[in-house]
Parts: structure tokens; sequence; C-alpha cells
């Protein structure tokens, strides 16, 4: 029997609270759709604002399927998740659930305030590739910056060990150049 390869999973974080008219929303729910279309999974906070709209956007996609939505919840109550997480994992762990991006394979950050700097920090501390969008926050603050002088990604060249930074025209990708053997590189179109 062929073992089949785990999906990609990519975390989307950013602001936790979002105007109905903030450009960040409709820009959350293309990168979720996009993440699902290109074969990953989104995985969020399970709350509202860039987290709810990432996952509303992977339910859009012609080839979402049940499970393609995780939320890593700050809580104990599974009733906090908005309603388009199709996991929901509440752990209890307030801010420490902000680990949900050691699990993931990417991280693509959409603005953002306090929380998001914290995933990003850890994120880079943990070597994961991360896309900032230019959004209104850290995600725009950050795009093409180094925190640290640490080698986060052997062999890569020097413009790439920074925050990736994206406008929503570029390219995003879903997996990353240091991808585990079992994923391919995959690209996800923002244009």
């Amino acid at each position: 029997m062929k073992k089949q390869a785990r999906r990609p999973l990519v975390a989307v974080i950013g602001d936790a609270k979002l105007d109905p008219a903030d450009p960040k929303g409709a820009l959350a729910q293309e990168v979720g759709r996009r993440l699902v279309e290109s074969g990953c999974r989104v995985v969020t906070g399970g709350l509202g604002g860039v987290m709810a709209a990432a996952m509303r956007g992977a339910k859009a996609a012609p080839n979402y399927a049940e499970g393609d939505t995780i939320g890593i919840l700050p809580s104990y109550d599974p009733a906090d998740a908005d309603e388009a997480a199709d996991i929901v994992l509440a752990t209890g762990m307030n801010l420490a659930r902000n680990i949900m991006v050691a699990n993931a394979d990417a991280v693509i950050a959409i603005g953002g305030g306090a929380g998001t700097l914290s995933e990003l920090a850890m994120a880079w501390q943990l070597r994961r590739p991360v896309v900032s969008l230019a959004a209104e926050g850290w995600s725009k603050r950050l795009g093409g910056t180094r925190l640290d002088d640490r080698e986060r990604q052997p062999g890569l060249e020097d413009e790439r060990r920074r925050f990736a930074p994206r406008d929503s025209r570029r390219r995003a990708f879903c997996g990353g150049d240091a991808d585990p053997p079992m994923h391919r590189r995959r690209t996800l179109p923002l244009d």
C-alpha cells in the first residue's frame, strides 16, 4: 500500500478583529482559498478577523474538503471557534497556543498586532518560511527585514533569509524552500 503524503499546513496569522470594510479580510479570504486550491490546509488561531476570513476563503475553494481548516484556540471552550473551523483544538493555553507556527510548514502574515508579532518571532526562530503580505500591521513593518543574524535556512542567499515581503500582485508559496522530503514545492499566485 502506497503511503499518502501529508498535505502541508500553512498558518495564516494576522489581526484578530477586522472592520467589515477592512481590505485585509478580502485578502485573507483569497489567501485561504488559494492555499486549499494549491493542496494545502489552513491552520489559524480559530477566532475572528484574519483567522476567520482565511478559513472562509479556504472553504470557498472548489477542491475544499472537510478538515481543510484547523483552528487552534487559546481557550478551553470549543464554542469560541469561528464556525469556519472544521477541526477545533481548544487548548486552554492562552498565548502559548501561538506554538501553532511550530506545526506549520510555512506561515503567511496579514497585518497583525502584538499576537502576530509573537507568532512571527516564533516562526523566525523555528526557521519556518514566512511570507509577510503588505497589509497594515506587523506583516508590512517586518517585510524584507531580518530579526537577528541567525542562519535560518542554510544555503539560501542572504536576501532569501528575510521575511519575504509580498503584495497582492506577487506570488506567495505553499510549502517553502526548505520542504521536508514528503512535500513538493508549490506556488500560490496572488495576481
